[in-house]
């Protein structure tokens, strides 16, 4: 999977930081890799500590979210935060994340073309009207009575 973009061959790879971009503090976009504290990154275990636990935190809320996927609750919403939770120390996160923000954005633009929206306006209406005949049907067969009361015919 080729996240960094649409052409075949290239290969992200994260920016080495020099002493001017870490002095100017108003960087428009972080580059790629850890944005753990400084005192955590100067020391290996308490890094590689700190990646474990946000592994595992970001690892919970993705499976919190899997769960909400057939039971009621925002799940892609929540695997999507799972996710901003493991780009806070990880490459590939963050890679999936910017794949998905493009991927999105480009749906969100052709959601927005006036043919697309003709086309779902045109849908709706007709799903609507399948709905009114069956609920129409329903109504002139049974009356107003809900199912778990019908007598047995």
């Amino acid at each position: 999977m080729n996240t960094g973009s649409d052409q075949p061959g290239e290969v992200a790879v994260a920016p080495e930081e020099t002493s001017e971009t870490q002095s100017s503090g108003a960087q428009d976009e972080q580059g790629l890799g850890s944005r753990a504290p400084q005192f955590i990154k100067a020391r290996r275990m308490l890094h590689l500590s700190w990646q474990v636990g946000v592994f595992i935190v970001g690892l919970a809320v993705v499976v919190a979210g899997v769960i909400m996927l057939p039971l009621p609750g925002p799940g892609w919403v929540v695997i999507f935060g799972g996710m901003a939770i493991w780009a806070t120390e990880f490459v590939w996160a963050q890679l999936v994340l910017r794949w998905t923000k493009r991927k999105v954005t480009e749906a969100a633009q052709r959601a927005l073309d006036p043919k697309v929206r003709r086309r779902n306006l045109v849908l709706t209406v007709i799903g609507l009207a399948i709905i009114a005949v069956l609920v129409g049907v329903y109504v002139w067969k049974f009356g107003f009575e809900m199912p778990w009361k019908i007598k047995d015919q």
